[in-house]
């Protein structure tokens, strides 16, 4: 099954906190590891790596003192999940032949590695388009109304009609 780990989860909870913490201005409000790791549930140690990590790649800054914590280092709406999930875990694969690095024995032969590619390429896009800032709508990252109806719409199953006769 396909699943972000604990790490990239945690990752995700602690940037949007951190953009909800944004004043009405947009000043970005340091938040300590503590108060982040309290409010959810997440241990502080594990909390606090992923933290130092994403500042690192330079999404957030560290703020030290009495008052310290860290604050997102630019808007949310230009942080993705895509940015965040590669930072924590490195790059996203569906399957090993789906890597830069090598192939597996069955390569030649493989009769699913390209569709398997197209859904590999299919959800990095996807978690391109989600940012941060998405996440804070209750509604989730759609767009317009009017695409959510389509959506709705293209996701109902169709049904057809049979021609069937039944003799008796």
């Amino acid at each position: 099954m396909l699943k972000l780990t604990k790490k990239a989860d945690y990752g995700l909870i602690a940037l949007k906190h951190l953009a909800e913490s944004a004043t009405s201005e947009g000043v970005n409000v340091a938040c300590s590891t503590k108060e982040i790791a309290d409010a959810y549930d997440i241990p502080q140690e594990a909390l606090a790596k992923i933290l130092q990590r994403l500042a690192k790649a330079g999404m957030l800054v560290s703020h030290h003192g009495t008052n310290g914590g860290y604050a997102l280092a630019r808007e949310a709406k230009f942080i993705t999940a895509f940015e965040v999930i590669k930072v924590i875990d490195g790059e996203l694969f569906l399957t090993s032949c789906s890597t830069h690095k090598g192939e597996c024995h069955q390569s030649s032969k493989c009769n699913v590695k390209e569709p398997l590619r197209k859904v590999n390429d299919s959800i990095h896009a996807v978690l391109m388009k989600i940012s941060i800032a998405d996440m804070q709508d209750p509604n989730g990252p759609a767009g317009t109304e009017s695409k959510r109806a389509e959506d709705e719409v293209e996701s109902k199953p169709v049904t057809s009609q049979s021609n069937l006769v039944t003799l008796g």
